[in-house]
């Protein structure tokens, strides 16, 4: 089966050839193609914030582990489809679950320490406000 590089491309190529694949696939933008003001955009909300916190500390995590027992299910999967499509966490699917991952190379390579300096600011925030 031909995979193409974005799901829109490879849903053309499935109408094309009569085929349909039932994988899931999410679309994140390349390395080169992060944008600060995307990045910062994503960090700016206090649960995203949370949720790069948490995959910083634990790595890889289903939706959710990674997430908040308080924040409603649909809630946090706009969440992460915000830090997905801005470049922050990688999506993969496993089955019925979904695993998200840090783009830490990545981030680190495009913007080099603002994300050290986002979790370190964010720790001693989330820290001292307790989360409901």
């Amino acid at each position: 089966m031909f995979y193409c590089s974005n799901y829109l491309e490879q849903l053309q190529y499935d109408r094309l050839w009569g085929t349909m694949s039932s994988v899931r696939r999410f679309v994140f933008p390349d390395r080169r193609d992060l944008a600060l003001t995307d990045v910062l955009y994503a960090l700016s909300d206090p649960t995203r914030l949370w949720i790069v916190c948490a995959l910083a500390e634990g790595g890889e995590q289903s939706c959710c582990t990674a997430g908040s027992a308080s924040v409603p299910k649909s809630t946090l999967a706009h969440h992460f489809k915000v830090l997905r499509e801005t470049g922050v966490v990688e999506t993969r699917a496993e089955g019925t679950q979904s695993f998200n991952s840090l783009r830490r190379a990545d981030l680190d390579a495009r913007f080099p320490g603002l994300l050290d300096s986002a979790l370190q600011a964010a720790r001693s925030c989330l820290l001292s406000t307790p989360r409901t």
